[in-house]
């Protein structure tokens, strides 16, 4: 039994930041029913390659993109842009306890499918919508999507390499950030509205803008700002307010050092051959070092590459200053300790057996995740779903299906 087993949800969202949210509740136990376009689907779909490997090794339809988000949930697909597909999801939405999209502000209030109709139908509703730049503001017309959002919340500002070195200049994230982080606290959200709906028996709408997350997410940088009225630049690998905090050479390739403290600061310099640097009086408190930052590091940098990544990070790590190496995506999956933590998890999917994928974070002692099913494919449970949840016969699926209201996967 997940934490959320007994909730259902209703997952009309498209590519990453609602899709995530709502693999994160079907994690937790939720039942999350994923509305798709017949004949496309989310348009992830679409967005390969790399595509899945069936049994046979070879590729299939199904998108590596897709799968990331869409764990856990079942595939019904309708077509929202017809009245008798409106009315199917209508009826599902009365017995749904959140309701999740990322339609442009004020679309679905053209098929009755907003907060507002949906409410009136079942006031014990959360209904949460996912927009670039939320319901109200002079932007809130406007798609959004994660690079832009990136760019105009100031997180590409701080992130990539000085524009004096070289390789410098803005840069986004290696994943969508503003999406991903989006999808977190949307979860969060849902979460809080349903156990105020405990209080009082109803339902809210919860309004979550990517920009409002970016702005948000920006930390101690946005403080930095409002402390000092000077705008934070990038840094590269390194840190803004603690120094040494970043990147190194060694005579071999790259190792990260973060140093939290200045009790760290000593045990490093002990641990590397250079006792007195920490005694110094340009370096001993990290105020003193963030000062001198020019100066400390390039001592640092010259140092490191008198011996390997790995003989540095032993060494330090021994004496518990925070210090690891950098590892490309492969690595980072064949670690220890993901393998442990049981982060790579087995999820037998229809067309391969053997598919795996990386697991939640999330570890909870009474009610862990559960694991239920793989991303599904297009429309796969569109029948198992409208018979059990709304009671249609087979005739009346084959009438739907022969209208192109509704659609089911050939392979389920």
């Amino acid at each position: 039994m997940g934490a959320l087993t007994g909730i259902r949800v209703l997952d009309l969202s498209r590519v990453l930041a609602g899709p995530w949210c709502g693999q994160i509740l079907a994690d937790l136990g939720a039942e999350v029913i994923k509305i798709e376009r017949p004949g496309s689907g989310d348009d992830t779909r679409g967005w390969g390659p790399p595509w899945m490997k069936d049994s046979e090794g070879q590729w299939t339809a199904e998108a590596s993109y897709y799968q990331s988000a869409n764990r856990g949930k079942q595939s019904v697909a309708v077509d929202l842009a017809t009245s008798q597909g409106q009315e199917l999801v209508r009826a599902l939405v009365a017995d749904c306890d959140v309701l999740i999209e990322n339609y442009k502000a004020g679309s679905l209030a053209r098929y009755g499918l907003d907060y507002q109709s949906l409410s009136t139908l079942n006031p014990r509703l959360v209904y949460c919508s996912i927009t670039g730049f939320g319901q109200t503001g002079p932007r809130a017309a406007e798609p959004g999507y994660d690079f832009i959002i990136q760019g105009m919340g100031g997180l590409m500002s701080i992130t990539g390499e000085r524009d004096d070195l070289p390789g410098g200049g803005p840069q986004k994230t290696g994943v969508a950030f503003a999406d991903l982080m989006t999808g977190l606290y949307a979860t969060i959200a849902i979460q809080a509205a349903l156990i105020d709906r405990q209080k009082t028996g109803r339902g809210q709408y919860c309004d979550m803008a990517l920009l409002d997350v970016q702005v948000a997410t920006l930390a101690n940088q946005s403080m930095n700002y409002l402390a000092s009225g000077k705008v934070p630049g990038r840094y590269g690998n390194a840190h803004a307010n603690i120094v040494p905090y970043q990147v190194f050479r060694a005579a071999d390739r790259d190792f990260i050092i973060a140093c939290g403290n200045d009790s760290q600061f000593v045990a490093l310099c002990q641990v590397i051959g250079l006792p007195a640097l920490s005694a110094d009086p340009r370096f001993v408190r990290n105020a003193d070092r963030v000062s001198h930052r020019k100066e400390l590091v390039a001592i640092l940098a010259e140092h490191f590459l008198t011996a390997t990544a790995d003989e540095w990070v032993t060494a330090i790590h021994a004496v518990k200053v925070p210090v690891g190496a950098i590892n490309n995506i492969a690595q980072a999956l064949e670690e220890p300790q993901i393998q442990a933590r049981c982060m790579l998890v087995n999820m037998p999917h229809p067309l391969n057996p053997q598919f795996s994928m990386v697991g939640s974070p999330i570890k909870l002692s009474a009610s862990p995740v559960e694991y239920q099913r793989p991303a599904p494919m297009l429309g796969q449970d569109t029948d198992a779903v409208l018979r059990e949840r709304l009671g249609l016969s087979d005739e009346q699926l084959a009438g739907l299906k022969a209208l192109g209201i509704i659609e089911q996967s050939p392979s389920s």
